[in-house]
């Protein structure tokens, strides 16, 4: 297996990323759209989940494909990006016909980042105007680190971030993760600078440091209560039913408990989100979900630890980033 071109979700063909943030709030937004709508699942394994329209992505639903999916910071209050993404696609006449009129189907997820260092003396919710501008930003290129939904993301011990890997197998098939790393857990081993998924790194694309000394069973320093959630996105070109999707996107998850330690906490909101654009046919359906579920996994704790290690730092911090904590090693 070996990255694509841009070792970014977009290498996925037809799906683009975009993303806005308030420097004051230290807060953002990130969103996937399809050039067309796509077949989508999610699975859900912390306990304090935020979402929007995930109970539409089981199988058994009406509607089998999305028009976008979204990232966003804020908690509860980040729920309104949403509907800016789904004004600004029904502007382009985009969504789920009915009688004449169209739905854009968006669901959405979001962590907690309210108590980051920025002012969150808003009036008006500002989540719904910063949903918009990230769907008018939509691009095949995005910024990793301080970006998006990690804008204002927060680990146990450094500052979380926007994180994003793709893998191509062997059959062709290509598979991406998009990440906000907002952790209870912390995604480096012993306090750094190795990062827990340093197994599976490809290259140097979080410093190649490789692995570090500590015991898994050791419980690491971890955040206060309520001030996490690692929300993702995985995705391939694969042809997948919704119900396929949503077996991709509970294997996803082993990828977070790869990268962050502890995870799926009762104070995180961990969830994954599974996008399959139909693109290419599975040839061999059992043997292809199999490897589809390993690499989706492996990629989005590669994606997890390149959120942290790509943060940089801002004025009112609360914590530091990798960067300036550890001399910067190595590509990324």
């Amino acid at each position: 297996m070996r990255p694509g071109p841009r070792n970014l979700i977009t290498d996925i063909a037809g799906l683009r990323v975009g993303q806005a943030h308030d420097v004051r709030i230290k807060t953002g937004v990130s969103v996937l759209v399809g050039a067309a709508p796509f077949v989508a699942g999610v699975h859900v394994m912390g306990g304090a989940p935020g979402t929007r329209e995930t109970d539409l992505l089981a199988p058994d639903r009406l509607v089998q494909e999305v028009d976008a999916l979204v990232l966003a910071g804020g908690s509860a209050f980040g729920l309104d990006a949403a509907s800016g993404v789904a004004d600004g696609l029904r502007a382009m006449g985009r969504g789920f016909e009915v009688g004449g009129q169209r739905v854009p189907i968006v669901p959405g997820a979001i962590l907690f980042d309210l108590l980051n260092g920025g002012d969150k003396d808003w009036e008006d919710n500002p989540y719904k105007k910063l949903g918009s501008s990230a769907l008018s930003a939509v691009a095949e290129e995005f910024a990793l680190g301080s970006a998006g939904a990690g804008f204002g993301a927060t680990t146990a011990d450094l500052k979380g971030g926007l994180g994003s890997a793709s893998v191509v197998l062997d059959s062709g098939i290509t598979v991406g993760a998009l990440v906000a790393v907002n952790a209870v857990g912390s995604a480096v081993m012993g306090g750094g600078p190795e990062f827990w998924a340093a197994p599976f790194e490809i290259g140097t694309e979080f410093g190649g440091l490789g692995v570090g000394r500590q015991d898994p069973a050791t419980v690491p320093r971890t955040k206060l209560t309520g001030r996490a959630t690692t929300i993702a996105i995985v995705a391939t070109d694969a042809a997948l039913t919704q119900a396929q999707a949503t077996r991709l996107a509970v294997a996803a998850h082993d990828g977070i408990a790869r990268a962050l330690v502890p995870s799926h906490t009762l104070f995180d909101g961990d969830l994954v989100f599974a996008a399959a654009t139909g693109a290419r046919p599975l040839g061999d359906p059992d043997r292809d979900s199999l490897l589809l579920g390993h690499a989706a996994s492996c990629c989005l704790a590669r994606a997890i630890a390149r959120g942290v290690y790509h943060a940089t730092p801002a004025p009112g911090d609360p914590l530091p980033c990798w960067q300036a904590r550890f001399e910067r090693r190595g590509g990324g």
